[in-house]
């Protein structure tokens, strides 16, 4: 597991809310937000293959 997918699954356990921006193809940049009024904290961009799996993907259901 990489360290930028660690980072996001450690924002979601502790109850905040993240959002994926696909800038451009390979790359996405991911918002992490509050949980409590969404409002941005901090975002990274990242081309780790583990992260953009799991970005378009959260709930691991897609076929």
């Amino acid at each position: 597991m990489t360290d930028d997918l660690e980072r996001l699954l450690r924002w979601e356990r502790s109850g905040a809310t993240w959002e994926a921006i696909w800038p451009r193809s390979g790359q996405v940049t991911i918002v992490l937000r509050t949980c409590d009024s969404g409002e941005e904290v901090d975002r990274y961009t990242s081309a780790a293959e583990d992260l953009l799996d799991y970005a378009k993907d959260p709930t691991g259901t897609e076929e």
